[in-house]
């Protein structure tokens, strides 16, 4: 575990190489797009060149979040400003709805009952899309790397990291870059089949769909960003590893109960009411627990603050607490028991 988190350490760094890259590229793609879709009057392509803008945004606001989080922590926010990250990369979501998806399904449905701008086809589309591919499947490359690189590191299949990722930067331009090269490949067949059959309903069609794409891209990275915010727990492993680590101590006799929290990209919070020897005298506590979250901090480098609060397993009350929380299957938490 110590391993893996060292190793997420150098994140930060790669995540901002991703984010500047897409950046640049998307701005690029935006530009090459609005032009040939003023040309062209193709609303596929000014589909598009929305949903490059929206992905131009988005960028802007992931850099803000890698920024903005990377503060240190003050007497305002004694936690530091770890979920910045989180609160941007919500935004970043928003925006890849409010200025992709909104704007390809309102060109889609004008263009579908006649209230669009004539079209043509031209050339020009044809060679903007397939430059765009190119240059988005650049940046689609590097964010697949970092995934893949951070996953393998993590002994993590793809899916599960990216699902417990506790930094949403490389995943929102991984889903981003993926959709805007569904997107370029849905335009193609827009533009191709309205240049095969005449009909602008094709375009429409394509718009719609781009439009659609956009919309499940912005629920899923809004869903992940909604889920840090509110306050994740750790990665399980992370949880069972602290919670073996605090069972093994000489001066512990059972964890009653093990809440962590995310706080930011590698950063977790971690609250556990132990119980301790009953032998142990005041100071002898107070060094175990100084001891105890020296070495959580050390060992798991994810770990930024500790608290432990020495409680009698037996209490009533706290059992009813951790059960409501966690339910009634002994399994879940082994260690919640009555004294022999």
């Amino acid at each position: 575990m110590s391993e893996e988190s060292a190793n997420s350490g150098g994140s930060g760094g790669e995540s901002t190489l991703t984010v500047l890259l897409a950046g640049g590229v998307n701005l690029a793609i935006a530009v090459m797009k609005l032009i040939a879709g003023i040309i062209t009057g193709s609303g596929a392509m000014l589909s598009e060149a929305a949903h490059s803008v929206a992905d131009t945004i988005t960028e802007v606001l992931l850099l803000t979040a890698l920024k903005r989080s990377a503060r240190p922590a003050d007497r305002v926010h004694p936690f530091g400003y770890g979920k910045e990250r989180y609160f941007w990369s919500l935004l970043a979501a928003v925006s890849i709805f409010a200025s992709g998806a909104m704007f390809a399904l309102y060109e889609g449905v004008s263009t579908l009952f006649g209230h669009g701008e004539a079209q043509s086809t031209s050339p020009l589309s044809y060679i903007v899309l397939a430059v765009a591919f190119l240059l988005e499947g650049t940046s689609w490359v590097q964010a697949v790397r970092q995934v893949v690189r951070e996953s393998k590191a993590e002994n993590q299949s793809l899916g599960t990291y990216l699902r417990l990722i506790d930094d949403p930067t490389p995943k929102t331009v991984l889903f981003e870059d993926s959709a805007a090269l569904i997107g370029l490949l849905l335009a193609f067949g827009g533009i191709g089949l309205h240049q095969l059959t005449g009909s602008e309903i094709w375009d429409g069609v394509a718009s719609i769909a781009i439009g659609l794409l956009l919309a499940c891209v912005a629920y899923l990275l809004g869903r992940t960003n909604r889920g840090l915010l509110v306050g994740r727990q750790a990665h399980p492993r992370l949880v069972r590893a602290i919670r073996d680590h605090l069972s093994g101590a000489p001066e512990i006799e059972a964890v009653v109960d093990l809440q962590t929290m995310l706080m930011g990209t590698d950063q977790v919070l971690v609250c556990t009411r132990v119980d301790f020897d009953d032998s142990l005298g005041a100071a002898d506590l107070e060094r175990a627990c100084v001891r105890l979250a020296s070495e959580l901090t050390e060992q798991f480098h994810d770990v930024t603050e500790v608290f432990i609060e020495p409680v009698p397993r037996s209490d009533p009350e706290l059992r009813a607490t951790v059960l409501a929380r966690y339910g009634d299957v002994a399994e879940r938490w082994s260690n919640f028991r009555s004294p022999q």
